[in-house]
C-alpha cells in the first residue's frame, strides 16, 4: 500500500515537471521572436514622450523584459492548457467541461485586460503626470521608469480582469453561496479598492480606472453566477 502511495506520487510529481518544462519551453520559444518584437511596442508606448536613459545597458535590459512580458502573455493560452491538462486526470466530466470553458475565457479576459491597461489607462495615467509640468519645473523621465510602469499596469490589468471567473467558478462550485456573495458586495468593494491600491502607482486616476472595470466585471461574474443557479 505504501509502495502504490509512493508510485502515485512519483508520478504525480514526473506529471508536474512534464507540464513546468512544457511551460518553460513555450515561452522560450517565444522570447525569441518577442525579443525582435519588443523595439516596436516600446516604441509605442513612448510616441510622443521625451525620454532618457542613464546606463548604456538600460535600453536592452528594457528590452529584455519587455520580450519576457511578451513572451508569457502570448503563450498564456498554453500555459493554461497545460496546467488544465495536468489536472484533468483527478477531475469528473461536469468539471472538465467547466475547467475547459475557464482556461478559455481567462485567457480572453486576460489579453482583454492588458489591451485595456495599453490602449486606456496607460496614456491616461502618462497624460495626467504630464499636466503638472511648468516652465520652471521640467520633467526628465527616464524610459525605464515608463516602460516599467505599462508593463506592471499590464500584468496588474490582466490579473484583475479574472475576477468574474472567480465569482463564477466560487459560486457554481458551491463554495459560497450566491447569496453570500451578494451580502458581501461592501467588503468586495473596499478589497478591489485596497488590490487597485497595492498594484498600481500612486495615483488616484489609475487606481480608480484600474478598480472600476474591476468592480464591473465582479458584478457581470455575479450576474452569471445568478443565472446558472436558476
Amino acid at each position: 500500500m505504501i509502495a502504490d502511495n509512493e508510485e502515485t506520487l512519483v508520478a504525480h510529481l514526473d506529471a508536474l515537471r512534464s507540464t513546468i518544462i512544457h511551460c518553460l519551453v513555450a515561452v522560450a520559444i517565444l522570447f525569441v521572436p518577442a525579443f525582435f518584437a519588443a523595439p516596436y511596442c516600446i516604441d509605442f508606448l513612448t510616441s510622443g514622450l521625451e525620454l532618457h536613459y542613464f546606463h548604456p545597458m538600460e535600453v536592452f535590459v528594457l528590452q529584455m523584459k519587455m520580450a519576457f512580458v511578451l513572451s508569457v502573455a502570448v503563450a498564456f493560452p498554453y500555459v493554461a492548457r497545460q496546467v488544465w491538462l495536468f489536472m484533468l486526470p483527478a477531475l469528473y466530466e461536469r468539471e472538465r467541461k467547466f475547467i475547459r470553458s475557464i482556461v478559455f475565457f481567462s485567457s480572453v479576459l486576460f489579453i482583454g485586460g492588458v489591451a485595456f491597461c495599453l490602449l486606456v489607462c496607460f496614456p491616461m495615467v502618462v497624460q495626467f503626470g504630464m499636466q503638472f509640468a511648468t516652465d520652471g519645473i521640467v520633467a526628465t523621465i527616464g524610459i525605464s521608469q515608463v516602460v516599467s510602469m505599462a508593463l506592471w499596469l499590464s500584468i496588474a490589468f490582466g490579473l484583475m480582469f479574472q475576477f468574474p471567473l472567480v465569482t463564477y467558478g466560487l459560486v457554481k462550485s458551491g463554495i459560497v453561496e450566491y447569496a453570500t456573495v451578494c451580502n458581501k458586495r461592501p467588503y468586495v468593494l473596499v478589497g478591489v479598492l485596497v488590490l487597485a491600491a497595492v498594484l498600481t502607482p500612486p495615483d488616484v486616476v489609475s487606481q480608480l480606472v484600474l478598480a472600476v472595470p474591476t468592480y464591473l466585471l465582479f458584478e457581470l461574474g455575479l450576474l452569471c453566477a445568478r443565472r446558472y443557479k436558476k
